[in-house]
């Protein structure tokens, strides 16, 4: 685990409540390695919640802070979105470097289901037409 420059108590209290701002907004903007280490944990959220079981809503209150409406989120509207995928719920798109101290940003934002939907019945129509030819 990365120490983000911070002690343990803040460390911990700062990736999960940039966990929670992922899950609500469903995209933060922040530094790379600070993007890195949150996506473990609302990957893990996400997991959490597409088990569904009374443990992992537990697991899930623990870490974000017994905060309600975010873990209702994940565990009805993400676990839904997600159900047929496995891992890999969120993306990193980088930025340019940040004015002051030069850090590369980043977006970290949640990856759009109904958009790798569409993209997949577009895939398999080109392969049909390649193999007609």
């Amino acid at each position: 685990m990365r120490k983000l420059g911070v002690d343990n108590k803040h460390r911990r209290s700062m990736l999960a409540t940039m966990t929670k701002q992922v899950v609500i907004n469903e995209s933060i903007t922040t530094t790379e390695t600070r993007a890195k280490e949150v996506r473990k944990f609302v990957e893990k959220m996400i997991t959490y919640g597409k088990k569904g079981d009374l443990v992992s809503r537990r697991k899930a209150l623990a870490f974000l802070h017994n905060d309600k409406k975010v873990v209702d989120k994940i565990f009805h509207d993400l676990a839904k979105r997600y159900e047929n995928r496995n891992g890999g719920y969120t993306q990193i798109l980088k930025l340019s470097e940040r004015r002051g101290d030069n850090s590369l940003m980043v977006i970290l934002k949640l990856v759009d289901e109904a958009n790798n939907a569409k993209s997949e019945e577009k895939k398999p129509a080109k392969k049909a037409e390649k193999e007609d030819k």
